[in-house]
Order: C-alpha cells, then sequence, then structure tokens
C-alpha cells in the first residue's frame, strides 16, 4: 500500500482535580470551544464535546502522526492556563492528572457522540464514578480502584 490510510477515533475523558464541581456554565460554552481550538490547531477535529461541572468527554478524530498522550497534554495544559487566566474562579483551576480515552468504531460514533452530548440526562441517574466505572468495563479496561479517584 502507498499511503497511510487510518480513521482514528476517540472517547476522552477527564475530570477536574478532585472532581470539583468548578466548570460552571456561565463560561463552559467558551471553555469546550477554548479546547476545540486546541484540538484544531493540532490539525485533529473536535467531533463533540461535552461533560458536566467536575468533568469532560470529548469525541475527537486524530491523524496517525500524533499521540494522543500528547494532544491530551496540550488539551488539558492550554485549557487550564486559559480557564486560571479567566479569573473567573475563586481558587486556580486544574485537572486531574490522567484521563480515559477509548477507541471508537465507525460504526459507533454517531452513538458516541449522542452519549457526550446527552450528559445531562445520563448524570441524572448516574454519578461521574459510576460511569467511568461503568465505561472502563464496557471497554475491559484493567484498573485499579485506588488510583482512579487521585
Amino acid at each position: 500500500m502507498g499511503s497511510t490510510l487510518t480513521n482514528l477515533v476517540y472517547h476522552a475523558i477527564f475530570s477536574t482535580k478532585g472532581r470539583e464541581p468548578v466548570i460552571v456554565p456561565e463560561f463552559r460554552a467558551e471553555m469546550h470551544q477554548y479546547m476545540g481550538g486546541i484540538i484544531k490547531g493540532e490539525n485533529g477535529i473536535l467531533l463533540q464535546i461535552g461533560g458536566m461541572s467536575d468533568h469532560i468527554h470529548m469525541v475527537i478524530k486524530l491523524k496517525p502522526v500524533h499521540a494522543l498522550s500528547e494532544i491530551m497534554r496540550k488539551v488539558k495544559a492550554g485549557s487550564s492556563k486559559w480557564i486560571n487566566d479567566q479569573n473567573r474562579l475563586a481558587d486556580k483551576f486544574a485537572w486531574q492528572e490522567g484521563y480515559g480515552a477509548f477507541t471508537v468504531s465507525e460504526s459507533q460514533i454517531p452513538a458516541t457522540i449522542r452519549y457526550v452530548r446527552e450528559q445531562e440526562k445520563h448524570h441524572r441517574k448516574l454519578s461521574f464514578k459510576d460511569e467511568l466505572l461503568l465505561i472502563l468495563e464496557r471497554h475491559r479496561v484493567k484498573y485499579d480502584e485506588r488510583y482512579l479517584w487521585t
């Protein structure tokens, strides 16, 4: 094959430090837009972003030259700096150290986008902790719960 052909789509999830509910509606949409700009600046595509006051979900499409870990580092560092530069919060803002990321097959992209878009609906019945554990189990990701919430 003479060229590289890929369709690399990820569902990424990460929380505020300590799962503090500080992503307030007053700047949530603007923050989502800023994060999308970071991904676009890296030649990625943000297909959907959503979340709640304590966590974010993103569906992103990346090129094979991208290391997902580097994209996540840039999104989290850049958005954290942007939030702190806005001086909208009483305390310094930070994201948790890690993230969850799961590949999404082409056939599941619409359902994943819908899931991310409907976060408020999901969280009427399900906590972030229960949601993450369910997603990890669905994707058969082994984990040690002692390290999930640090």
